[in-house]
């Protein structure tokens, strides 16, 4: 194995090679930080242009852009509450109120590390142990990921603590509009009124962008509407995230790396889902934490583990066929077109292009490295662009993003709503993060319980014969029993506060 992956260093390191790489790696973060262009569509759109190449080189350069592109995402979600990618919404819980501090520089080096490392981590996973995992993942029916689906809507729980209620009321509107479009099992058209634009739901860029981009866009004229003067920004500490930050800050990113591995290797669940259950496992695990305010901590665990599905989603795709994501499921393509057939026969008949490309992985993160904290300087001075100039750009930007998901102006106005929601949420001081958390989640949750039901003829009993379904559903009781003894240790505080003052 070793003599391979360093015959693999020695293909990835080719001058052609080294080129592609590094210009995927560049392209991937651009192509991430826009909002509404996602990692699978920058991948989709630039997958022709690999057909003439070499099939290491253009699968060199494609994993290049999908590492690219999941970091890109954090940019834009930090420095503009916008995330670029969904992989990134969780990014905004604290990236943003540390822009607000003038914390922008050490905020976005928290993420380019975390993502490196959590990167990394899947790398060896990758290199490893990817039989392994990839036999585990198997063993996932829909009874597992109705469970898993259930244990991340707690963590709309976690999210929620400074509005408990208002948060769980947020996830249950998002429940019910992920209901919309066509019934999953059935086909049958539910809350549609009759539009063909309904029929396939709510897509999720534009919601995203509506309740973050738009409604902070919303937010700011406000405050321009009620300034005597325009004002820029705030001012950028130029100071990066220190030794002792990373230090303190390292055992989450490799916990969130390897758990984001994991997920990555279960088909279907995607750096989304990644992102949300490592935010919530740093914030059940960091009680000391202040969370939602500005956490470096809060910043690395979701980019550790959004970056950690990278490698864990190629796992089922190089060893079983089996795509881990939206973007591994468009590498599958890349490498059937380059006459490659994904599986066990590729390990022994094409080691030179398995172990390649695990070598492409470790070197663009290291790129990724350079690329990140490089161009730091560049990114944060993106807040010290005035409102009046940075109001409308955002605004083409989000109309933009939205509209070039399916080309459609009916997703534009799907955004400028859900940005006067998002607007109308923050007067009310309701979290909009459980309802794209919701909208994610929800028709993972309810398609695989009814398949389980059907699975079974009617009966529920895999909710306690099977094993991983009962470790995920032990894991939501505990979640949402830590959640509500947060809460009502936090109002029994609260209350002695104000009886002594």
């Amino acid at each position: 194995m070793f003599e391979y992956l360093l015959n693999g260093f020695a293909t990835a390191l080719q001058m052609g090679n080294l080129f592609y790489l590094t210009a995927g790696v560049i392209g991937g973060v651009v192509i991430g930080a826009l909002p509404g262009l996602t990692a699978t569509m920058g991948v989709a759109i630039l997958l022709p242009f690999t057909f003439g190449m070499e099939a290491i080189t253009g699968l060199i350069m494609l994993v290049g852009i999908y590492i690219g592109a999941i970091y890109g995402g954090s940019i834009s979600a930090i420095l503009l509450n916008t995330p670029g990618t969904p992989a990134s919404a969780a990014t905004c819980l604290d990236g943003y109120p540390m822009v607000q501090k003038g914390q922008a520089s050490k905020a976005l080096s928290a993420s380019t590390i975390a993502s490196v490392v959590g990167g990394l981590v899947s790398c060896v996973a990758l290199v490893t142990v990817s039989p392994f995992l990839a036999k585990f993942a198997l063993r996932f029916s829909a009874p597992e990921y109705f469970a898993l689906a259930l244990f991340g809507l707690t963590i709309i729980a976690s999210i929620s603590s400074e509005n408990f209620l208002r948060g769980i009321i947020a996830g249950i509107i998002g429940l019910l509009i992920s209901t919309v479009g066509m019934d999953s099992i059935t086909s049958y058209p539910r809350f549609t009124f009759g539009m063909i634009d309904l029929l396939n739901g709510f897509s999720v860029i534009p919601v995203l962008i509506g309740l973050f981009a738009v409604s902070e866009v919303f937010n700011q004229i406000e405050i321009l509407v009620n300034e005597k003067e325009v004002k820029t920004n705030v001012k950028i500490d130029k100071n990066y995230m220190s030794f002792k930050e990373i230090k303190q800050a390292l055992p989450t990113m490799i916990k969130s790396g390897i758990l984001g591995t994991f997920i990555g290797s279960i088909p279907g669940a995607g750096a989304d889902i990644a992102a949300f259950v490592c935010y919530n496992e740093a914030k059940r695990s960091n009680k000391n934490e202040k969370f939602g305010e500005g956490s470096l901590i809060g910043i690395s665990a979701p980019e550790a583990g959004n970056n950690g599905v990278t490698g864990g989603a190629l796992v089922p795709l190089l060893t079983l066929g089996v795509p881990g994501d939206a973007v591994a499921a468009v590498l599958l393509g890349a490498l059937i077109v380059q006459g490659l057939t994904p599986g066990p026969l590729l390990f022994e008949q094409n080691p030179d292009i398995v172990y390649g490309l695990f070598s492409a992985m470790i070197l663009g993160n290291i790129i990724l490295l350079g690329v990140g904290l490089g161009g730091i300087k560049f990114y944060s001075r993106i807040v010290e662009i005035p409102k009046v100039l940075m109001i409308p750009s955002i605004l083409i930007l989000s109309t933009i993003g939205s509209y070039s998901m399916n080309n459609s102006l009916f997703d534009v106005i799907v955004t400028f709503i859900f940005g006067i929601i998002g607007y109308i949420m923050t007067k009310i001081k309701m979290p909009s993060s459980p309802i794209v958390l919701a909208i994610i989640l929800g028709p993972m949750l309810e398609t695989n319980l009814r398949k389980a039901v059907l699975m079974y003829n009617g009966s529920y009993s895999f909710l306690w014969t099977r094993p991983i379904t009962i470790v995920f559903l032990i894991l939501t009781i505990t979640s949402l029993i830590s959640a509500i003894r947060k809460n009502h240790k936090k109002e029994i505080c609260e209350k002695e506060e104000k009886i002594l003052t």
